[in-house]
């Protein structure tokens, strides 16, 4: 032992004669508490930086530094993702509505009628009804294939992806004239500003003899709108509802009636209300049905990523567990000593895993700060450090969203404190099991 003894520094030495006078006392009292503060001071030890355990000490850093970016790749990639999704959900079914109204036997010549009876249930925001067509918009400068909205002026004020998106041009007297309103990546290919004209064709115009001849007429650009989806903003427009029943040739009657509600995940239990309310056969789809394969596509994805980036935590662990070994081999004769000193393969076990939950801890809580404050700064971020990489014409989307959620956060963070214990146990297990006699003749 004393021989054992010569061999270590002041420091150590010093840290054991500690260890050994908590150690008496814990004796008088017949027991040694777990955790008790020399275990702490002696993981504490362990895990700083010496000319013999440099080594361990940088692996222990590596750890930290390896669960520190797994936890914080996690919140981003999965707050990105979050908010990928509140984003198109936003804008694809805040421009289209939650619930659609189809008739069935007849067509919809009384969706005034209709549309004040269904306003009326409760949970409903807004009843637009509308003619839907499509056209192909040509300019001077350039033409385009569009989709075609007929809606009425009020109406149009009920969908705020529209009406609080004008850049210019206004909505004032939209019933008024003959007036459009066209997207903003729509009106930039065809060279056009509020206040030009634009000609719309389509095929379905007036029957003759000769069979259904083409329709072609100007509008003048009344407003320009920019919803922040690049499909919208490059084929979406609106016109007056008589004008588009006139140009579509609709006998007084809708296409189809969009249904807005308070809450979009309550379509399931609307829709009992929403067809007793209709007093006649029609038919409703919502925007879980014709939206169905794209969320769907988006949730896979979010539990796929979740699963890989946790791979991520899962190697920074196994840092953990090779670490805690080198430290166990490092450390054998300081073991040796504790155990013949009155230390139980418990208190053993117990340092180690303090050690190895440090790591996790201190990676863990990094990453979380890391995670957070880029996840809160990722716009700023991207138009300083990447302002000409996002281009929404292949992205869908003008920026980059993200949306912190609360559960999945300490989701994370547990699960990466959870696997950095784990990691431990092995290397504990083994220090606990350690012969003082063998690691004092070869140690």
């Amino acid at each position: 032992m004393a021989l054992a003894l010569g061999s270590l520094t002041d420091g150590a030495k010093g840290a054991l004669k500690g260890a050994w006078a908590r150690l008496r006392s814990a004796r008088a009292s017949a027991s040694t508490r777990p955790f008790a503060g020399f275990e702490w001071l002696i993981a504490g030890r362990y895990l700083r930086a010496r000319r013999r355990g440099g080594g361990v000490s940088v692996v222990a850093l590596f750890s930290v530094l390896g669960i520190a970016v797994g936890v914080a790749t996690l919140i981003i990639v999965l707050s990105v993702m979050n908010g990928f999704r509140t984003e198109l959900r936003s804008k694809i079914v805040g421009l289209n509505g939650h619930v659609f109204a189809a008739p069935i036997d007849k067509l919809f010549t009384d969706y005034v009628d209709l549309s004040e009876r269904l306003e009326k249930v409760a949970g409903v925001r807004a009843v637009v009804p509308m003619v839907q067509g499509q056209a192909f918009a040509s300019s001077p400068y350039g033409g385009s294939g569009v989709l075609v909205r007929g809606v009425r002026e009020a109406d149009l004020a009920k969908i705020p992806a529209v009406s609080s998106a004008i850049k210019s041009g206004s909505l004032e007297g939209f019933d008024d004239g003959t007036g459009l309103a066209l997207g903003k990546r729509l009106a930039d290919s065809l060279g056009l500003q509020a206040g030009d004209q634009v000609t719309l064709q389509t095929p379905k115009g007036a029957s003759t003899p000769f069979g259904t001849a083409p329709r072609s007429k100007s509008y003048t650009v009344k407003a320009i709108f920019e919803i922040g989806v690049t499909d919208f903003d490059t084929t979406m427009a609106f016109m007056p509802l008589t004008e588009a029943q006139a140009f579509f040739n609709r006998d007084g009657d809708v296409s189809l009636i969009e249904i807005y509600l308070d809450d979009a995940d309550t379509v399931g239990e609307m829709r009992e209300p929403l067809e007793m309310a209709a007093e006649r056969p029609v038919l409703l789809t919502d925007w879980r049905q014709t939206n169905r394969t794209f969320f769907g596509a988006l949730e896979v994805e979010r539990n796929v990523m979740f699963l890989i980036l946790n791979l991520i935590v899962i190697v920074a662990t196994l840092n953990i567990v090779s670490g805690l070994i080198l430290l166990v081999r490092d450390k054998s004769s300081d073991i040796a000593i504790l155990r013949t000193m009155g230390a139980t393969p418990g208190t053993i076990m117990r340092v180690f895993l303090i050690n190895g939950a440090l790591i996790g801890i201190v990676g863990t809580v990094i990453g979380l700060i890391g995670g957070v404050l880029f996840t809160l700064n990722i716009k700023p971020i991207q138009r300083t450090l990447f302002p000409g990489a996002w281009d929404p014409t292949v992205r869908f989307l003008a920026e980059i969203p993200a949306e912190m959620n609360t559960t999945e956060v300490t989701i994370i963070v547990v699960t990466s404190i959870l696997l950095s214990l784990a990691a431990t146990l092995y290397p504990s297990w083994r220090a606990a099991r350690l012969d003082p006699v063998q690691a004092l003749r070869y140690g």
